[in-house]
């Protein structure tokens, strides 16, 4: 009681929003990533060459073009996308739940911050995380392919939302889970199953009608195709439908962490 009377009158002190504790949070969700920099960074991008290497070499002379360009080209920017869906997840799933393991996840309590400003924090990190990776990604894959830009802004805005999807779900996952085991389930059995059959490997227009239509409201193939599209200027699905479904998304689930962490969901003995 003494404690909560205590961060209630700092945070009138503070003001509107506490900006040094958002800065500080961002600060080190960021740190956090970029201290394991070979894992965090450096692993992925080595799993995004292998697949772009492998499946170039083994089916991609044999298989006709997509959308009018290469296999390679249709391919390298799925394997990013799902690069950055992958790692969002990752950063702040991971981050939740190893201060839950360590015991220091109840330092979230003590400082004068709001639910939307520890939800701002930890997105920020899987933000700058996922979009980090694709930075790095296409700069060393133009290396080896050359690449046109359709259009800088879908990429930008594709990247975001998509990175801003992820972050949401590994906070509401991280939250949720009590050990690595429960996030494993959540990655083996729904993150990559969704991110596998979201088109990074292929057309879309290739599935049975029926299953066609189910696939185009896969929010991994929404910002999979929308991303693609932004650097092909080819899409598979809808670009207006799909980019407006991702806003929503993220306007649900971003209000849902916010209450998650408001109530102090799983945080609160």
């Amino acid at each position: 009681m003494n404690r909560t009377l205590k961060n209630f009158s700092k945070r009138k002190e503070i003001g509107l929003v506490n900006w040094l504790g958002l800065y500080t949070q961002i600060q080190r969700e960021i740190r956090r990533f970029l201290k394991v920099w070979q894992q965090t960074v450096f692993g992925p991008l080595m799993t995004a060459l292998l697949f772009l290497f492998v499946f170039s070499v083994a089916i991609g002379k044999a298989r006709p073009e997509i959308f009018g360009m290469p296999f390679s080209h249709f391919l390298a920017p799925g394997i990013i996308m799902m690069m950055i869906l992958q790692n969002a997840f990752a950063n702040t799933s991971s981050s939740i739940v190893s201060g839950k393991i360590q015991g220091n996840i109840v330092d979230l309590l003590l400082p004068p911050m709001n639910a939307v400003e520890l939800t701002i924090g930890y997105v920020a990190g899987g933000v700058v995380r996922g979009c980090l990776i694709a930075l790095i990604g296409f700069s060393i894959i133009t290396l080896f392919l050359k690449i046109d830009f359709y259009s800088i802004f879908i990429i930008l805005y594709y990247s975001l939302m998509g990175s801003l999807f992820m972050s949401l779900i590994g906070i509401i996952g991280g939250l949720w889970a009590e050990k690595f085991d429960h996030m494993g389930a959540v990655t083996n059995f729904i993150i990559t199953p969704m991110t596998f059959l979201s088109g990074t490997f292929y057309s879309i227009r290739d599935l049975p009608q029926n299953i066609q239509t189910i696939a185009q409201y896969n929010p991994f193939f929404q910002a999979i195709d929308g991303f693609r599209y932004g650097i092909t200027g080819h899409a598979d699905g809808n670009l207006l439908l799909g980019g407006l479904c991702l806003m929503l998304l993220n306007i649900i689930l971003f209000s849902i962490s916010c209450y998650l962490f408001h109530i102090g969901y799983k945080l609160k003995s």
